[in-house]
């Protein structure tokens, strides 16, 4: 490798190469959002990542944030070089790379891949069975595409944001978790195994792009069927999965905490009927949404009447679909949480497990 580039200190977390994805080689150029996060799935799939950073960013993609340090997703499970892009021999070192991976992953805007001297056409010339996976927020053209942007402005357009919280307060950003990484980054790591299975058979890489308006949207597939066929409207806190139904909807109990309840199905929402002391006719107007403000009201006041974890017990000992909204902190520590080891311990920090579990490495 050239002088340009040195070995970082995540060498000696080099993954283990064991998973499904053990022979797959990745190339990671780092940025912020899918690109790292996809990364990161992959590498819990037994994938070897080997992520690029610019000498001298500790944060990856130029966070400017005082005393920020690298998002702990761009770490986990990778090992890592770093790379001075602005030396002339470092989009050779890259390409010293790339020219034994199988997957190269980049999250720029349009354009600065190429100006880097790190585009498809340069990697694809260096490994033709190469698959290029890159991201955008935007997508490739249009008159966004060169516009910056972040989670909350991909859910913006998609359609989603506009769906969230109650109609009398703007909408609230649910966190940045849908289109950087629930949409965007797992539809970018689906995209590039795809790919890499056809270059698998044939010998020819491709380039894979995904934007993160176009993942997010996908997700929307159903909310927009139902709109069109007069299920769902447009205004916030009147339907069926937004908040408007009283049987689906969160509520704050005696101790101040909440409660999520998701009694969809008509025995759920008897059992649920049942633990609040209703009329158990009630169960006969369900879906009477009319009715659903009035009793969003009751359920409300009952609600509040005893603490969050005494409601959760009465729920589950009649299946009525009532969850306690945990914090963080209290996830990590809930009962079934820890019975599943849905944590692991990664350097003292509780940490989710990799994405699925497999009866065969």
């Amino acid at each position: 490798m050239s002088s340009a580039a040195r070995r970082g200190a995540a060498d000696r977390d080099r993954p283990d190469r064991g998973g499904p994805l053990g022979d797959l080689r990745v190339v990671e150029l780092a940025s912020l959002g899918p690109v790292p996060f996809a990364s990161m799935v992959l590498a819990g799939l037994g994938a070897d990542v080997v992520r690029v950073d610019r000498s001298g960013d500790v944060t990856g993609a130029g966070d400017d944030r005082p005393g920020q340090v690298r998002p702990f997703q761009e770490q986990r499970g990778k090992r890592s070089v770093a790379v001075d892009l602005r030396h002339p021999d470092g989009p050779g070192a890259v390409l010293d790379l790339v020219a034994a991976a199988d997957v190269f992953l980049e999250g720029y805007r349009p354009g600065i891949a190429e100006a880097m001297g790190l585009g498809p056409s340069q990697c694809l010339a260096r490994n033709p069975r190469l698959v290029y996976g890159r991201a955008t927020g935007w997508g490739r053209s249009g008159p966004y595409a060169g516009l910056a942007g972040h989670d909350i402005n991909y859910l913006a357009v998609s359609g989603l944001l506009g769906t969230l919280g109650p109609p009398d307060a703007p909408p609230p950003p649910p966190l940045n978790v849908v289109g950087d990484y629930a949409a965007g980054g797992y539809g970018l790591a689906l995209a590039v195994l795809a790919a890499a299975r056809r270059a698998e058979h044939t010998g020819t890489g491709q380039v894979v792009d995904v934007s993160m308006l176009e993942a997010v949207s996908l997700t929307l597939t159903r909310l927009y069927h139902e709109r069109a066929q007069g299920n769902v409207v447009d205004e916030r806190g009147a339907n069926l999965v937004d908040g408007g139904a009283p049987f689906y909807n969160t509520y704050e109990t005696a101790d101040g905490r909440h409660v999520a309840v998701g009694a969809v199905e008509r025995k759920f929402y008897a059992a649920l009927l049942g633990i609040l002391g209703l009329d158990p006719a009630l169960a006969d107007t369900q879906w009477d949404r009319a009715s659903w403000p009035r009793l969003r009201a009751v359920f409300a006041e009952r609600f509040r009447t005893a603490p969050r974890d005494a409601w959760t017990a009465a729920g589950a000992r009649v299946d009525a679909c009532v969850s306690p909204v945990l914090s963080p902190g209290e996830a990590v520590a809930d009962e079934h949480n820890r019975a599943v080891d849905l944590f692991t311990d990664h350097g003292g920090v509780p940490t989710p497990r990799p994405l699925a579990r497999f009866s065969v490495d």
